[in-house]
């Protein structure tokens, strides 16, 4: 799969034809249901990158997909962001879900309006598939209740405000997206709480071992230890510890320089150099802004 090319997907319109799906009453905005879908075994579905943004709910999966270090049974829904150039793989046949809908609109629908800029703000656009939402009844039916206003505004005659009435509800509906998974985050927190463990395990390997040669941890270093989307591994720390990922990883290099200035003779130059700091102000500038001390300052103190 590494070595395959994406089929690239840049309009709308192209995928109702690779679905078999009626054209699109609209040709930057679309909504669909998987039960109209006629071309389930498309190949050229199996690895491809869509040029827009989709919003799903997905019902009735065969079998189960993998979500962080568990699996679960998708079977009673779950609600996907996918935004423009998202590589996706293995969505066609069994893996196409017999209930549901999809809400497709391209970045050129949002031209001229506020969502078009904050649109981006919204971080489960870059999550994995792997990391969907799972709704409630209740929010599910909160969604679909949204849904179902856009598709009515859709499929209605087109005037000077149609754009703008659905541009609002999908704002809405982000607003609503938003405010569940931050549900989710508190809901799995004993899930979330081995991913944390997790977290600190690598920066722990990773500061002993690795920092010295290979410079500072990063975010994307940690996401692809964990086999998380670097996006939905700052919304979970911030939810559950109030950090980003970026600070987390600030904090431990701290609690790092702490405890090698009190319990080392080593200079705090080689304790720059040791954490992955190509400089040594660059760790004092740090822990100066975290602590209010330079780090001469504090092993003073404490000794």
């Amino acid at each position: 799969m590494k070595n395959k090319v994406p089929y690239i997907i840049n309009s709308i319109t192209e995928l109702h034809t690779l679905l078999g799906l009626p054209k699109p009453k609209h040709p930057l905005i679309s909504i669909y249901r998987y039960e109209q879908i006629t071309e389930k075994e498309n190949a050229l579905l199996d690895y491809f990158c869509p040029q827009f943004y989709s919003i799903a709910i997905k019902r009735n999966f065969n079998g189960k997909i993998r979500y962080g270090h568990s699996h679960y049974d998708f079977s009673e829904g779950m609600m996907c962001f996918i935004g423009p150039g998202q590589l996706l793989a293995q969505t066609a046949g069994e893996n196409t879900p017999e209930e549901g809908f999809c809400l497709m609109f391209h970045p050129d629908f949002l031209s001229g309006h506020p969502l078009g800029s904050k649109i981006k703000n919204y971080g489960f656009f870059s999550y994995e598939l792997t990391e969907a939402l799972h709704l409630s009844d209740d929010e599910r039916i909160k969604i679909e209740s949204i849904v179902a206003e856009i598709d009515t505004e859709y499929s209605a005659r087109i005037d000077a405000l149609s754009q703008d009435v659905m541009i609002a509800q999908i704002e809405l509906l982000l607003h609503y997206s938003q405010r569940f998974y931050n549900r989710q985050f508190i809901t799995r927190r004993t899930l979330n709480l081995g991913l944390l463990a997790k977290i600190d395990e690598e920066l722990d390997i990773y500061l002993k071992n690795e920092a010295a040669q290979k410079g500072l941890p990063t975010v994307q270093l940690l996401a692809d230890k964990l086999h998380v989307s670097p996006n939905y591994l700052s919304d979970m720390l911030r939810t559950n510890t109030g950090f980003s990922t970026r600070q987390h990883i600030q904090n431990k290099l701290i609690e790092k320089s702490k405890t090698l200035l009190l319990t080392t003779n080593a200079s705090v130059s080689e304790i720059a150099y040791q954490l992955g700091f190509e400089q040594p102000q660059s760790l004092s500038k740090l822990f100066r802004q975290v602590t209010g001390l330079t780090p001469t300052g504090f092993r003073t103190q404490l000794n």
